[in-house]
């Protein structure tokens, strides 16, 4: 039986736009008590008002700010049943050209600020023997994408350690789940150049995968489905069909068809200080 979401506490980390917010409408729709944390919580604030969830303050790469921000929604909202791990931030370009706080940004927080929500939600759920922990991964978590090339590194980061502690959770009550989507139509994409026979999701799509592995826990869902066969698949192949495989799908066009001048409003944005940020 598919589990039951109404009353139940989520926390959902970059919940104040894009995939994360479309998150949060689809578990408050569902009858639960979302928390939403963002850098910006001015604008969460404002988006928690217009959608009935409640706003935090939250920088993913402060292993005590994620602590806090714990803490806050359980004194708040009561203990937190599902901690979906969201925030992420995306810049485009050569890889050789990429600025060293580029770098350390994206790792930041993609990778690091995954692994500090999931620090800080194990300990209490462990000891709970429940609890739901979903790591918004994307698909090149499984195949990296030439102009965004730390993106996707700290992406397969992301999977190497949801299956670490995947299996550390083993008996514990404790489920983890990895969402790999394809791109979604959001400002993280913006600009960015498409590929043959890939469609563009909206956030909704993904959200409604989320929701959808809160009430059946599962360890991957691929989103939509058909890419989990068609990925795993190719890693089947060698090398140089994988390649080709590539070309033909136009993978390779990313940097050739990115328009960078849609993309500056954003990029400003995620890499502005703490009080102006973004997803994180």
């Amino acid at each position: 039986m598919p589990r039951d979401i109404s009353n139940k506490t989520v926390a959902i980390t970059g919940g104040s736009r894009g995939i994360g917010r479309a998150t949060a409408e689809q578990f408050i729709a569902a009858g639960a008590r979302v928390a939403i944390g963002a850098r910006n919580h001015d604008h969460a604030a404002k988006v928690a008002a217009d959608i009935g969830a409640h706003a935090y303050p939250l920088d993913v790469t402060d292993p005590a700010g994620v602590q806090a921000f714990w803490n806050a929604v359980e004194a708040d909202l009561g203990e937190i049943d599902i901690f979906v791990n969201n925030a992420g931030e995306m810049i485009v370009g050569p890889f050789e050209k990429e600025s060293a706080e580029d770098t350390a940004h994206q790792l930041g927080v993609n990778l690091l600020g995954t692994l500090n929500g999931m620090k800080t939600a194990i300990g209490p759920m462990r000891r709970r023997g429940r609890g739901h922990i979903i790591n918004m991964v994307s698909a090149v978590g499984m195949i990296g994408l030439p102009g965004c090339a730390t993106y996707s590194a700290a992406k397969h980061g992301v999977v190497g350690l949801s299956e670490g502690v995947r299996a550390e959770l083993r008996g514990s009550g404790v489920d983890l789940s990895i969402i790999l989507p394809i791109p979604a139509q959001t400002e993280l994409t913006s600009g960015v150049g498409k590929g043959r026979f890939v469609p563009l999701l909206t956030p909704d799509d993904i959200a409604k995968s989320v929701l959808r592995t809160a009430r059946r826990p599962v360890y991957n869902r691929y989103v939509p489905g058909w890419t989990n066969p068609v990925t795993r698949s190719l890693f089947l192949l060698p090398q140089p069909w994988r390649d080709a495989m590539g070309r033909f799908l136009k993978a390779d066009q990313l940097l050739r068809t990115t328009d960078y001048k849609a993309r500056i409003a954003y990029e400003t944005r995620v890499k502005a200080p703490t009080a102006e940020g973004a997803g994180a």
